[in-house]
């Protein structure tokens, strides 16, 4: 008995692709990131305003020589010299921003394109060289990485040639993971809180910001006025920036596959499911009585 194919063809041109659930999923992600923000963060941010506006009547009581438009206008100096990378606190015997080694480690968040926003070019000059820094610059930053993935990953590949030996693959896949780990997201933090005076969650706020590129710039090393740092330190936090990013990255890439992966799976074996449900529902309708025209 032949069974017509007419309605599994209508069913394939219905069929969506899973790309629309993928956008829909990320724009409710981020509706969720927006509501569990504000939730967080409103009431905090409104307790902070309202305790800095406290402490400038306080001021304005102890110090009746000023007035309220000259705080303010102290206050906007303030401002501006925290935008120009000058910290307010401390004295003008402040290290440089601009020494070696802060330069060598503000050229890399240029090119990783981290960008703190704690230290910009203040100069015309500075600024265009800026530009064009980076335009050579990040695509550069990114073949680096690249290349530096692909070394990553063909260890992965090797580790993949041992599926056939029971154990080995996970093992070896697992010690590849947990090292990079320890390297680059568990052990830093400690330094950072040696070195900077932050709790270990700040610590390891400030390693996973960096790493993943987001760099709001509320915690950057080598910024405290009142410490003395060594003057490779912000040069050897670059470097290990840079070879954090590529394995970072890499691991996001990988987890980015996993979860295509698994969508498509999920959507794929709902079209499977529909269409043996409408050939299960064809096959058990009853034959129809044809009718015979003589000739």
């Amino acid at each position: 008995r032949q069974i017509s194919s007419m309605p599994l063809l209508s069913m394939h041109s219905r069929q969506i692709s899973w790309t629309p659930l993928l956008v829909l999923g990320y724009l409710f992600y981020l509706l969720l990131g927006a509501m569990v923000f504000q939730l967080l963060e409103k009431q905090a941010e409104t307790h902070f305003r309202h305790q800095f506006q406290l402490e400038k009547l306080k001021f304005l009581q102890n110090y009746t020589c000023l007035d309220r438009q000259a705080l303010e206008q102290f206050v906007q100096v303030l401002m501006e010299a925290w935008e120009k990378g000058v910290n307010p606190e401390g004295n003008s015997t402040n290290p440089s921003n601009w020494d070696f080694s802060n330069s060598f480690f503000f050229a890399g968040t240029v090119v990783t394109t981290i960008g703190y926003g704690n230290l910009s070019p203040s100069t015309v000059a500075g600024q265009i060289f800026c530009v064009f820094y980076a335009l050579f610059g990040v695509p550069l930053n990114l073949a680096f990485l690249n290349q530096l993935g692909k070394g990553l990953n063909a260890h992965l590949l090797t580790l993949e040639r041992w599926v056939q030996k029971p154990g080995r693959a996970q093992v070896q896949l697992a010690i590849f993971l947990t090292t990079g780990t320890l390297l680059f997201l568990v052990f830093p933090p400690l330094v950072f809180s040696y070195v900077e005076g932050w709790s270990y969650g700040e610590g390891f706020y400030f390693t996973f910001i960096t790493l993943s590129t987001i760099g709001f710039g509320d915690y950057v090393v080598g910024t405290n006025p009142n410490k003395h740092y060594i003057p490779v330190y912000r040069s050897l936090t670059a470097i290990w920036i840079v070879f954090g990013l590529a394995w970072l990255a890499l691991v996001f890439n990988v987890g980015a596959d996993l979860m295509e992966r698994y969508l498509q799976l999920k959507w794929h074996k709902s079209d499977l499911s529909l269409a043996e449900g409408v050939t299960t529902k064809l096959e058990d309708e009853p034959e129809q009585p044809r009718i015979h025209i003589p000739s």
